[in-house]
C-alpha cells in the first residue's frame, strides 16, 4: 500500500480488491464518526449500520492499512494472558465479562464471514500454541488446564502429535485450540468494508482527520476535504492514531512485527508442513508464528522491524527459522516480506477510554486483535446504540496515561529483535 512493498506483502497481492471508496469533501452530517478503518472500526460501523443508525468511517490511508492488514491471521479465543489473569488483573466482575466474551469470539469472525461470504481463505482447523522448551511446555499445559475448566475445546498434544499436525520435530508439546482457525487478514477487513458499505454505512479513505472539536451537541471532524458532524465520535486507530488525541499514541509502547513468505511449495513438501491447515506460534521469549496459504506458502513471523539493518537480520533469520523447523524445504526462497506495529501494555490487556460525552476509543490490542477486534465492535455498537450501558461493558473506562519511557522501550524492543535474530556464534 502507498506504494510501500513491505507494507502489506504478500497480503496485498492475494487479496480481493477493496470496496470503492473516495476522499472525504463536503460537510456531512451522520449518527457516529468513526475514525479508523481496522477490525474494531469496521465491525462497529457494520453492526451500527445493521440496527439503522448513520455510520461514517474516516481512515486516513487506505482499509486495513494499519495492524488489521499486516497480521499473520491467526484467530484466536481469548489474549496473550492466561484466563486466571483476567480476574487477577480486572476483578471477578469485569474478568468474568472478559472470560464470557471472548471465550468463543473465533466464532464471531466465522459466523459474519458466512454471513456476508467473505472471501478471505477462511480455515476453522484451530490453532496450536507449541512449547518450544520444558517451561513452555509447563506453560501449555497450565493454559490447558484453565480453558478445560471453562469447556473450552483444548487439548495438549505430544510430541508426536505435534509434529504431526505441524510437520516440525521442534517441539516437545502442543496446544490445540479447536475454536481458532486462520484466515487471510487484509481480505477479511476489506470484507468487513464492503459488508458495512451493504448495510448502509460509509467509508472514506486518504482522509486523515487533522482536527476534532465540539460543536454544540455534535462532535466536528475536519479533514483537509471536508468534514462530518455527528453526536458519536469512536476513535479505532490504535497504535496508527494521528495528533488529533497525542494521548492515545503516547500510552502504547510500539512493538514491531515482520512476516516474510515464501514461493509457493510443492504439493509434496506442502502436504507435510500444517498439512490440516493449522495457524501455530511458539513460547519463546520472542515467538515465532508460522502458517500457510491457500497457494502452499509457507509464512513465518516474528518481532523485528523490516527496516536498517533490521531488514537483512531478519530476513535472514526468517531463511534460517524455516530450515530449523522444517528441513524438508530444503533451500529457502523467499517471494514476499512485510512488517508493521502493535500497541502493547505491561499487562496485554487493552484500554477503554471516554474522553468526553459521546466520545469513545479503545487502544493497545497486544498483537491479539482480530477476534477481540471484532467482538469489541460489536459491543461498541451495542453501546452506542443504547443496547448496553458503560458500566455494562467488558472493560472498565480508564483515563489515557504515558506509558514511562516509552521511546526508550521502544527502541530496546526493535534493538533487541536484530540481537536475537542474529545467527548464533559457532
Amino acid at each position: 500500500m502507498l506504494n510501500d512493498r513491505r507494507s502489506h506483502g504478500l497480503w496485498e497481492r492475494t487479496a480481493p480488491p477493496a470496496p470503492a471508496t473516495e476522499r472525504l469533501t463536503g460537510d456531512l452530517v451522520a449518527d457516529v464518526a468513526i475514525v479508523g478503518a481496522g477490525y474494531t472500526g469496521l465491525c462497529t460501523a457494520l453492526y451500527l449500520a445493521e440496527r439503522g443508525l448513520g455510520a461514517v468511517v474516516i481512515e486516513a490511508a487506505e482499509i486495513g492499512f494499519g495492524a488489521a492488514g499486516r497480521s499473520t491471521g491467526l484467530v484466536n479465543a481469548g489474549l496473550w494472558v492466561m484466563p486466571s489473569a483476567l480476574k487477577e488483573t480486572l476483578g471477578p466482575l469485569y474478568g468474568d465479562r472478559w472470560l464470557n466474551l471472548l471465550r468463543d469470539s473465533p466464532r464471531t469472525v466465522f459466523e459474519i464471514i458466512d454471513k456476508h461470504n467473505l472471501p478471505c481463505e477462511l480455515k476453522r482447523a484451530g490453532t496450536i500454541h507449541c512449547g518450544a522448551d520444558k517451561k513452555g511446555v509447563a506453560e501449555i499445559a497450565e493454559r490447558a488446564r484453565q480453558w478445560q475448566a471453562l469447556d473450552a475445546p483444548v487439548q495438549i498434544l505430544d510430541a508426536n502429535e505435534t509434529r504431526a499436525k505441524t510437520g516440525s520435530s521442534a517441539f516437545p508439546a502442543g496446544l490445540l485450540d479447536l475454536r481458532a482457525g486462520t484466515i487471510q487478514p487484509l481480505a477479511y477487513v476489506r470484507g468487513l468494508a464492503g459488508a458495512a458499505i451493504a448495510a448502509g454505512a460509509t467509508v472514506f479513505t486518504a482522509s486523515p482527520v487533522e482536527h476534532i472539536a465540539r460543536e454544540g451537541r455534535l462532535w466536528r471532524l475536519g479533514t483537509q476535504g471536508g468534514t462530518v458532524r455527528a453526536k458519536w465520535a469512536v476513535l479505532s486507530t490504535d497504535t496508527y492514531t494521528s495528533r488529533i488525541f497525542p494521548d492515545l499514541r503516547g500510552e502504547q509502547v510500539v512493538l514491531p512485527v515482520f512476516h516474510v513468505g515464501t514461493v509457493p511449495l510443492s504439493h509434496s513438501i506442502r502436504a507435510t508442513i500444517l498439512p490440516e491447515g493449522h495457524g501455530a506460534w511458539d513460547t519463546r521469549t520472542v515467538p515465532t508464528a508460522f502458517r500457510t496459504d491457500d497457494a502452499g506458502r509457507l509464512i513465518v513471523g516474528s518481532v523485528g522491524a523490516l527496516r536498517g539493518a533490521g531488514t537483512v537480520i531478519h530476513r535472514n533469520w526468517g531463511r534460517r527459522r524455516i530450515r530449523a523447523l522444517f528441513p524438508q524445504v530444503g533451500e529457502v526462497e523467499l517471494e514476499h516480506e512485510w512488517y508493521g506495529r502493535i500497541g502493547m501494555t505491561n499487562d496485554h490487556l487493552p484500554r477503554l477510554h471516554v474522553p468526553a460525552e459521546n466520545m469513545i476509543a479503545l487502544t493497545r490490542f497486544n498483537g491479539r486483535g482480530i477476534a477481540p477486534g471484532t467482538v469489541f465492535g460489536r459491543e461498541l455498537a451495542r453501546h452506542i446504540s443504547g443496547e448496553l450501558r458503560l458500566d455494562g461493558m467488558f472493560l472498565p473506562v480508564s483515563p489515557a496515561q504515558s506509558a514511562p519511557f516509552r521511546a526508550i522501550r521502544e527502541g530496546y524492543y526493535e534493538l533487541g529483535a536484530q540481537i536475537a535474530h542474529l545467527p548464533p556464534v559457532r
